[in-house]
């Protein structure tokens, strides 16, 4: 049986973990930390042979290099053309790469870094596809354009986008009630984002995950996936006007959309 955990790290990262109960074997995915990984390994009688690595920033790789002496078989695979040389193993577009029953495909997605990968299998886990895109698609969200340009993101959210409904989102930091403040600003009429803001609050009032999403969801409410919604393009379009930038094209509505919320 194959569980993934989310194990908290810094003030809002997750670094996933995904194992498999019977052999005790895991797969992790951004270690941005290595302590809460080992804390939580030893904890539960686990033992990593392979790490995802989505891009090269250090609250995701920071702590590779320590797994990688305590744990010396361990798989390390990651974007390749990269600041970071930690791994063992590069990928690029299209390769696969293959732990336990689940082969996960390799998607290009520049926009917050330009090495950003993304790791998509459509073999179930707790009766989903899986995603996991590091700091490029959040909760309501996308990652800020550190390195890459907004047709860039645009174009990697729109190979996300393509992912079937049922796809559940593991992005890697908990920013989901900050998103959803600007989403309800930027959207103030849409009653979907108000009811699924309270869904959310009530979790982190627990002190539960607001991660994983499901696309479907994400699609339906994110901002940053809906440049081709009339309400987005109007919100934007209004913004545009205000702040002298262009909006004639669905890069220019994501482009104005992602200026209104690094300006939030």
């Amino acid at each position: 049986m194959l569980t993934i955990t989310p194990i908290p790290a810094f003030s809002d990262n997750y670094i996933w973990c995904l194992a498999n109960s019977e052999d005790g074997k895991t797969l992790i995915v951004d270690p941005g930390q290595a302590d809460p990984v080992i804390r939580h390994l030893d904890a539960e009688g686990l033992s990593p042979d392979m790490i995802l690595v989505t891009h090269h920033h250090p609250d995701h790789t920071g702590g590779v290099g320590k797994l990688a002496s305590l744990y010396p078989d361990c798989r390390i695979v990651g974007p390749t053309d990269s600041p970071f040389k930690g791994v063992t193993e590069t990928v690029r577009a299209g390769d696969t790469v293959t732990w336990q029953d689940l082969t996960f495909k390799v998607f290009p997605v520049p926009g917050h870094t330009l090495d950003h990968i993304a790791f998509y299998s459509d073999y179930p886990v707790n009766d989903r596809p899986v995603l996991f895109c590091g700091d490029t698609l959040f909760v309501s969200g996308c990652g800020r354009l550190f390195e890459g340009s907004p047709a860039q993101m645009k174009q990697s959210l729109e190979s996300l986008r393509q992912l079937p409904d049922a796809t559940a989102v593991y992005c890697a930091h908990e920013y989901t009630l900050a998103n959803l403040r600007f989403a309800r600003h930027w959207l103030p009429e849409d009653a979907g984002l108000e009811s699924f803001e309270s869904e959310c609050r009530a979790l982190r009032d627990e002190d539960r995950p607001t991660v994983p999403s499901t696309l479907g969801t994400e699609k339906r409410l994110n901002p940053f996936l809906r440049w081709d919604d009339p309400a987005v393009i109007e919100s934007a379009s209004h913004y545009a006007r205000t702040h002298g930038l262009p909006c004639s094209t669905d890069v220019d509505v994501f482009a104005a959309t992602r200026h209104g919320k690094d300006n939030f």
